[in-house]
C-alpha cells in the first residue's frame, strides 16, 4: 500500500437550493427516466473553487449524504458568474428529494430550498439508480 491510501477524499459541507429546468421537463415528457431525464436530473452545480477543492473534473460523479439519504450524481461547475462557495444547485427530481427532510414544521410541505448535505468524490461510481 501507497501512502496516499490512508488519506480520505476532500469532503465539503453544503447548501443544496433545487430549482425547476423546462429542459428536463422536457426530457421527462419525452421520455420518463429516460437517459436524457437523468442527465438532466442527476446532478448537482457546484461553484468552480467548490469543484476544484474537491478535486473534481466536470461530469465526475459525487456522494451526497445527510440524515435523510444518500444519492451519487454527477457534478457540474455552476453558470453563476458570481462566487456562491458552499451553495449548490440541483434540478428538483427524485436524486434530490432522497435528501430532503421528512419533517414539515407542521406546514405539510418538505423544504426543497435548503438541503444541507455533505459532498465527496465518488470517482467511478455510477449515478444511484431509481427504485420503482
Amino acid at each position: 500500500m501507497d501512502f496516499g491510501s490512508f488519506l480520505s477524499a476532500p469532503e465539503l459541507k453544503l447548501k443544496i437550493v433545487t430549482y425547476r429546468d423546462i429542459f428536463q421537463n422536457k426530457a421527462l415528457i419525452e421520455d420518463r427516466f429516460g437517459e436524457e431525464y437523468i442527465a438532466k436530473s442527476a446532478l448537482i452545480k457546484l461553484d468552480s473553487v467548490d469543484l476544484k477543492n474537491l478535486s473534481l473534473k466536470k461530469g465526475e460523479t459525487v456522494i451526497l449524504k445527510n440524515s435523510f439519504g444518500k444519492v451519487v450524481v454527477k457534478a457540474e461547475a455552476s453558470d453563476s458568474e458570481t462566487p456562491h462557495r458552499g451553495i449548490a444547485y440541483m434540478p428538483n427530481s427524485p436524486w434530490s428529494n432522497r435528501l430532503v427532510s421528512t419533517e414539515t414544521g407542521g406546514t405539510g410541505v418538505p423544504r426543497f430550498k435548503e438541503i444541507e448535505a455533505t459532498v465527496v468524490s465518488a470517482k467511478g461510481e455510477k449515478i444511484t439508480e431509481l427504485e420503482f
